[in-house]
């Protein structure tokens, strides 16, 4: 069996634009500096507590990164029932899931920085939560890139390092997949450039969702034992 994780935010949703407004939402009520959107694109996929680490002026005391945390997971939460709500799924990934869940040869999961409620909430809203056999976020295990998330999945699953890969648009899931030993392959639209992801090691990248199967198919079954790190 092949297991195939995928990344949420960047590579499955567009959510840059809800979770920069929440972010925005967070720092404004706390009186901290905000850093701006393209920061904030930065850290999408690290865990809430080391987005706001990276995010807040540097000696922020511990209670006020706590208040960020839960003032933005309050404002997103609001933002999910405000009616011009919208975090799309990237074109193609419906589809895509659809057949790499239909084979008999491939595993499915998920690996994220979101919280389990928040993904729960995204995979019911979409219907894709049977796709996924395992379900790895940052209520589970340490932030990305540390490899806690994978190393589950593979547990889980019984998978072997060599036959999983995880796509992901950040070089913190190239990271984070390179450290457990399973392939790290990129995506093109998301939100850390593709020569980020290259220097970060990913050993493909796809341009769209549709080159995925057959991409995933060849560097799986050409990969040879994979050390650590």
């Amino acid at each position: 069996m092949k297991l195939i994780l995928f990344d949420c935010d960047g590579t499955l949703v567009d959510s840059h634009h809800n979770i920069a407004e929440a972010m925005r939402r967070a720092f404004d009520e706390l009186g901290v500096p905000y850093p701006g959107d393209d920061a904030t694109r930065g850290i999408i996929g690290l865990s809430l507590h080391a987005a706001m680490e990276a995010l807040a002026p540097e000696g922020t005391p511990a209670e006020t990164l706590h208040a960020l945390e839960e003032a933005y997971k309050h404002h997103f939460f609001q933002l999910r029932h405000e009616p011009g709500f919208h975090e799309p799924l990237f074109p193609g990934a419906r589809e895509v899931l659809q057949r790499l869940a239909a084979r008999d040869d491939v595993l499915l999961g998920i690996a994220t920085g979101k919280s389990r409620r928040g993904l729960e909430v995204l995979l019911e809203r979409e219907g894709l939560r049977d796709f996924f056999v395992t379900l790895q976020t940052a209520d589970d295990a340490p932030s990305k890139p540390h490899p806690g998330m994978v190393l589950r999945a593979l547990e889980e699953t019984g998978t072997e390092p060599r036959r999983a890969a995880l796509v992901g648009d950040t070089r913190y899931d190239m990271q984070m997949a390179r450290a457990a030993g399973t392939l790290p392959v990129g995506v093109a639209w998301g939100y850390h450039p593709p020569h980020e992801l290259k220097a970060a090691g990913a050993v493909d990248i796809a341009e769209h969702f549709d080159h995925l199967p057959r991409k995933l198919d060849e560097l799986i079954t050409r990969a040879p034992a994979r050390q650590e790190g």
